[in-house]
This record gives structure tokens, C-alpha cells and sequence, in this order.
């Protein structure tokens, strides 16, 4: 998640303002299905397609019913720039690889939604120089794509930046304007009391500005949160927070709120099982929410051993599951009823042993692609590191590639 491009400048920008509506038309031209219902885009769950052992797209839409992914992340280079790319490394301009995944989704009836930002990385809001080429950037990723829906992932270390938000609002208010029916949603960080002081700061820049997406989501996990009760809790004084600010009833707050979850063991030890996705999702409908999603798909199969050694994984939930247990509860928001028998999926291969990689040295410096192994796993360096165990955290250095 997470050569320097020169930053499409205003002038770029106002030509596509121009296009508007042709931007999207020509996308949709190069592939894009007939657009589903905005309750799919409010259901998808994240799928990174590149990264954490992407699972199978095809498999999954045929053992849960599900049609909608939302696809992440899209960032900044991390040489430096203002062009998209997937997770600071492949440029959007010369992908196939989402794109084959994408076509797959699309010729079995589904779509897809983009994330931008996320945690980690250097989002395109902190590299534009302004709005106008910050939302030039992502109107390459809409068009390419022929998108139908997008998020903005607004969190740390980003959304602690004034103007880097300011830039993404108003990037979000650009497309919406330019591309008629996109569905909009904005996440960002949940707490106790709904969202913290920079959530809410983003929420007065986007009254500032006149923006109104489909949904603010937030993420009630990694923030002292225990089941499912703490979360509920957590959207209900986000309600209050979205009537304050935007002088809404509490129905029409609920009409734009969002949950986004983590399914499994979360990054800080919280754990949420699909009893608490069902008690969410509860609250969620009786409520009329917008938005029910969660992070991840990568992570919506069992680990093995199934705790996973009490460790977070970025490719397993590390609770007892079968495999794309809580995709299911996505297709139910959606209004879908799961099937009760997987219809012909594709199979599972049983994983064939993988040796492991030279064990980790905690005084060896590793750079981006070094393998090691520790603790009965095979990790990959994403970036520089030095003394960083792997598995500390999904969000540092090492990705998991799976039990040796």
C-alpha cells in the first residue's frame, strides 16, 4: 500500500473538466460492463490485486455470490510524480495486470470500484500540486478503467496533511462533477467517538468546499475496539457527527454513512468474527446505512495453523472460517442471498511445501524484493529494512508470502 513524472498541470486538468462526461463514455467504450446498482459499489470489499497473495477473483464471485471489488491502492510513484500508479510502483498508464483482473470480474457480470490512498505510501493529494491535477491523475485511472466508482482513502500519515486534504477533497468534487453517476465514497479512521480530530477536520473541508459523496465510511478496528458492540457504538456517534457537521437528521446522516471493517484479527489484536460482521451488518440495514464493506478479500480465507500464531496476516483472518465466509455478508448488504452450495467453483489447489528462504537476520539490511525466512514463513522486503521483525505488522516492511 502505500523516473519522476511530471504533474498534469492545470491546463490538463480543465481539458479533461471539458471532456467531462466523454471521459467516462470512452473508458466504459474500452470494457467496461453496464454499471451495477450503487448498493454493489457500497458493498464491495477490498481486494489488493498485485499484493498479499490476490486470491482468485472468479472463484470467489462463484462460492459467494459476490460482484463487486473494490480494488487497491492507487499512489503517488514512490520516485516522486503526479501520475497514478498500483502501490507506488506500476504505473497505471501501461497496466495489464488489473486490467486482465478487471476483465475477468466484468465478463462474469461484475465490476469494480478503485481505491486511492490508503495507509502507507505517498498518496497523489500530498504529490499534486493542487486539486485540478490531483483530480487530473485519477481521471486517468477512470478512464483507463472505464470506472464506474472510486474511494478515497483519506488516513494517516495523509489526512494529518492540511493540504494534501484539501487537494483530495477537492479532487473528489472535480470528478464527481465531470463524470455524472460516479459513485463517490470517502474512508477514513474510526474511534470510539465516531472519528478523531483529523477525521473531523476532513469532514469540515469537505462542507467547506460544497463536496457530498454517496458515503463517509469509517474503520471502527485498530483503535481499542472489541467486537462488534464497540463498533455499532462507534457508528452511531459517527451519525452524530456527520448531523453536526453538516446540519443533516439523523436519517439523512445515516443515508451517508459508511462501515468499513476488518475481518479476522486486526493489526492491533482486536479480533472480529462473522458473528460480529452479522451484528454490524444488522445495524447497518435497520440504520438504511450507504456503505458496508471491509478490508480484506486477501484476508477472507483461514491461515494454518487457523490462529495463525496470534499473528495479523495480510493473506489469511487468523480466526476459524471457510474460505470468503465474510465476503458473504457483502452480498447480503447488497440484498443478494449468498448460495447455500458453491456452484462448480474453481478448485482450491492443495498448496504444494515450500522450502524456506535464508532465516532473518535482525542485523542484516535487506532492500524491496529480499526473501527471508522467520517463523516458519517466507517474507518478501517491500522497502529498505534493518532489525524490523516480519509479521510485526501488516503495514511494515515484509509481506507475507506464506507458511515453509
Amino acid at each position: 500500500m502505500r523516473p519522476l513524472r511530471a504533474c498534469l498541470g492545470a491546463a490538463a486538468a480543465v481539458t479533461l473538466a471539458a471532456a467531462g462526461t466523454t471521459a467516462l463514455v470512452a473508458g466504459s467504450a474500452s470494457g467496461a460492463a453496464t454499471a451495477l446498482d450503487n448498493r454493489w459499489y457500497a458493498a464491495a470489499p477490498y481486494l489488493m490485486p498485485l499484493d498479499n497473495d490476490p486470491p482468485d477473483a472468479a472463484a470467489i464471485m462463484d462460492a459467494s455470490g459476490l460482484k463487486a471489488f473494490q480494488l487497491a491502492f492507487v499512489l503517488a510513484p514512490n520516485g516522486g510524480g503526479c501520475s497514478p500508479t498500483w502501490g507506488g510502483t506500476a504505473p497505471v498508464s501501461s497496466d495489464t495486470a488489473v486490467q486482465s483482473v478487471i476483465n475477468t470480474i466484468r465478463s462474469k457480470g461484475g465490476d469494480v470500484s478503485v481505491s486511492i490512498g490508503g495507509y502507507g505510501g505517498t498518496k497523489l493529494g500530498q504529490a499534486c500540486s493542487d486539486a485540478a491535477s490531483t483530480a487530473a491523475a485519477y481521471q486517468q485511472v477512470i478512464t483507463k478503467y472505464g470506472l464506474h466508482a472510486i474511494d478515497f482513502d483519506l488516513e494517516e500519515p495523509e489526512y494529518e496533511n492540511t493540504a494534501a486534504i484539501k487537494n483530495e477533497i477537492g479532487a473528489a468534487k472535480i470528478l464527481q462533477q465531470n463524470n455524472p453517476g460516479l459513485y463517490v465514497s470517502v474512508t477514513t479512521a474510526g474511534t470510539a467517538d465516531g472519528t478523531g480530530w483529523f477525521g473531523k477536520q476532513m469532514l469540515l473541508e469537505a462542507k467547506s468546499q460544497g463536496f457530498t459523496p454517496n458515503n463517509f465510511s469509517i474503520m471502527p478496528f485498530d483503535g481499542g475496539f472489541n467486537g462488534a458492540a464497540s463498533q455499532t457504538g462507534a457508528l452511531t456517534n459517527f451519525n452524530s457527527i456527520l448531523q453536526s457537521t453538516f446540519g443533516w437528521d439523523q436519517a439523512t446522516a445515516y443515508a451517508h454513512e459508511g462501515f468499513s471493517g476488518m475481518n479476522g484479527r486486526s493489526d492491533t489484536g482486536e479480533y472480529f468474527t462473522q458473528a460480529d460482521f452479522q451484528t454490524v451488518l444488522d445495524y447497518a440495514t435497520s440504520h438504511h446505512m450507504d456503505r458496508f464493506t471491509f478490508w480484506s478479500l486477501n484476508r477472507d480465507r483461514q491461515c494454518s495453523p487457523p490462529d495463525n500464531g496470534g499473528r495479523t496476516s495480510g493473506t489469511c483472518s487468523s480466526v476459524t472460517q471457510n474460505a470468503w465466509d465474510f465476503a458473504k455478508y457483502s452480498v447480503k448488504f447488497a440484498g443478494v442471498t449468498p448460495p447455500t452450495t458453491t456452484p462448480t467453483p474453481t478448485p482450491t489447489p492443495t498448496p504444494t511445501p515450500t522450502s524456506c528462504k535464508t532465516a532473518w537476520s535482525a542485523s542484516a539490511v535487506y532492500t524491496a524484493g529480499n526473501e527471508v525466512s522467520y517463523g516458519k514463513h517466507n517474507w518478501k522486503a517491500k522497502w529498505w529494512t534493518q532489525n524490523e521483525v516480519p509479521g510485526t505488522s501488516e503495514w511494515g516492511p515484509w509481506q507475507d508470502e506464506g507458511a515453509c
